[in-house]
Formats: C-alpha cells, sequence, structure tokens
C-alpha cells in the first residue's frame, strides 16, 4: 500500500494543501461530472460530494467514466469505486436522489463551491437559483453548449460575478444524438480547473 507522502509527492506547495481542505459538490455523475470528479481527484481535492439518481447504462459508456462491468451500478457509487483505484485518500459524500429544492441544502451545506453537470435545463435553473438563494458568496461553476465536435475555437468561459459559465453557450443537443465524448470531457475539466483555480488563485503567473 502507497503511503499518503508517496502519493502526494511533487504537488504545488501552495495550492494543494489549499485543495486537501476543500470540498466541492457536483450536481451529476453522467459525462459533465464522471470527467470532474476524477479530474478533481487526481488534483488532490480532499472531498467530493456527489449528487445523481440515476446508473450506469450500456448508451453512457461514449462519454462517461465506468465500464461494461458497472452497468446497472448506482453511478455515485461506481465513480467513488473508480476514483478510489487510483486515489485511496480522497473522502466522498454520496447522494444517489435527484436534487431538488427540498434537499438541497441537506446535499450541498458543506461544499466549498459547486459544479453544475445536469442534462435538463431546467435541473441547471434550479441548481443555479438554490445555490444563489441560499450561498450567495460561493462560487458555482455551470455548463452550457457541449453538442457536436470539433469547434474548439468556441469554448469558452463566461464570470459573472459568483456564476461562472463554461461551453460554447449556444449549441443545443439534438433528441436521440450522445454528445461526443472529447467535447464533454473539454467542457468538464475547463469546469474542474476553473474549480482548483477559484480555490487557490494563482499569483505571478
Amino acid at each position: 500500500m502507497i503511503s499518503r507522502e508517496e502519493y502526494f509527492s511533487k504537488r504545488d506547495p501552495s495550492a494543494f494543501p489549499i485543495w486537501q481542505k476543500a470540498t466541492i459538490g457536483i450536481a451529476g455523475a453522467g459525462g459533465l461530472g464522471s470527467n470532474i470528479a476524477i479530474s478533481l481527484a487526481r488534483a488532490g481535492i480532499g472531498t467530493l460530494i456527489l449528487a445523481d439518481y440515476d446508473i450506469v447504462t450500456a448508451e453512457n459508456l461514449n462519454r462517461q467514466q465506468y465500464t461494461l462491468a458497472q452497468i446497472g451500478k448506482r453511478k455515485v457509487d461506481a465513480i467513488a469505486e473508480n476514483i478510489r483505484t487510483f486515489n485511496p485518500f480522497i473522502e466522498f459524500v454520496l447522494h444517489p436522489v435527484k436534487v431538488t429544492p427540498a434537499n438541497f441544502c441537506d446535499i450541498f451545506e458543506g461544499a466549498d463551491l459547486l459544479l453544475e453537470a445536469l442534462d435538463e435545463a431546467e435541473q441547471k435553473e434550479m441548481l443555479i437559483s438554490c445555490w444563489a438563494k441560499n450561498y450567495p458568496d460561493r462560487h458555482i461553476i455551470i455548463a452550457s453548449g457541449i453538442a457536436g465536435y470539433g469547434k474548439n475555437e468556441t469554448i469558452h468561459t463566461e464570470h459573472y460575478g459568483f456564476l461562472h459559465i463554461v461551453g460554447d453557450l449556444t449549441s443545443e443537443l439534438q433528441a436521440g444524438i450522445c454528445p461526443i465524448a472529447t467535447r464533454v470531457a473539454v467542457v468538464a475539466n475547463l469546469q474542474a480547473n476553473l474549480a482548483l483555480e477559484l480555490l487557490a488563485p494563482q499569483k505571478g503567473i
């Protein structure tokens, strides 16, 4: 068994201690959420709060971080299982439920910031509204516009106070057509990258 010191060697001495103490909430463990969770776990975030009521299906495997053997498992359990194979030192708070206004604070109260990784526009709006109402001085990072492939230059980040939006902000998914893994992962990792920066702003770079 590798030691904690060995595993976390050669980390940024200024940012890493902050990330280790941080708790990040992720609403959704699908294409965006599973990629976000893996990147933040590799970076060294101490605790992830994961909320998703869904299970892994074969259709998910073209863009989500699951395996054939995990079909039928709850996504929050499956992604935690996968992350523990490369980072045994991370803590999880798992909620295999649909996020609603009624349970929102029970799920995300302990989060330093929140990343939105949901599919439905109505769910996104609910999440932003609940976060702004209950935690107006904490950051929320949402995704908007991940459809298609290519067009790298259209993906960017916009900032509105504590609200941050990542994506092309225009494309919409077509019914019956899955998002492409490459574009989903790009947006997810931009969300995760921004979360790290907001927690530990860089100086002099």
